[in-house]
C-alpha cells in the first residue's frame, strides 16, 4: 500500500501526539528522541534558515543567492524529515519480539480493567504507542515498572 507524501507527514504528526514521552522508553525505542528533535527543529530551524541565508548574502553578496536559498531550504526541510521518519515508523509492523511484548501488556492491562480495543494480530508501532500511552495514563507506576 503506497501512501502519499501528505499522508505520511500527517501520520508523523499523529504519531508525535500518540507516543508517550516517558524516560523509561527512551532507552528502548528511538521514537522519543526523534520526536524531541523534530519538535525542537520546528522551533529553531526557521530562524537558522533566515540567519544563515542572511549571513551568506551579507558576507558574499547577491551572487550567492542560489546557495543561500539552498541552505535555507535545507534547514527548513529538517522538521519535515523528522515527520517523514515518524510517519513511516508509525506504519511499520512490530518485530516478533516486540509483538509478543505488546500482546503481554495488552492482556495484563485487560486483566487490570483497562478499556482497550481488541489486540491486533499484526500490530504496528502506532498501536504500540496507543497501548503504552494508555498504560502510563491509567496504570500506577508500580504496575508499569515491571515492564520497564
Amino acid at each position: 500500500m503506497a501512501q502519499t507524501f501528505a499522508a505520511i507527514v500527517r501520520d508523523g504528526q499523529d504519531y508525535m501526539k500518540e507516543w508517550p514521552m516517558q524516560k523509561q522508553l527512551f532507552s528502548l525505542f528511538p521514537d522519543g528522541q526523534i520526536i524531541m528533535a523534530t519538535q525542537l527543529s520546528f522551533k529553531i530551524m526557521p530562524a537558522l534558515a533566515v540567519i544563515s541565508a542572511a549571513l551568506l548574502l551579507n558576507v558574499n553578496g547577491s551572487e550567492y543567492l542560489p546557495q543561500a536559498l539552498t541552505i535555507a531550504a535545507f534547514f527548513l526541510s529538517l522538521p519535515l524529515q523528522g515527520l517523514l521518519w515518524l510517519g513511516y515508523r508509525s506504519n511499520q509492523p512490530l518485530p516478533p519480539a516486540i509483538r509478543g511484548w505488546y500482546k503481554e501488556i495488552h492482556v495484563k492491562m485487560q486483566q487490570q480493567g483497562c478499556r482497550l480495543s481488541a489486540a491486533k494480530s499484526k500490530p504496528r508501532y502506532r498501536e504500540l504507542a496507543k497501548l503504552l500511552k494508555t498504560a502510563f495514563e491509567e496504570l500506577d507506576k508500580v504496575f508499569t515498572k515491571q515492564w520497564f
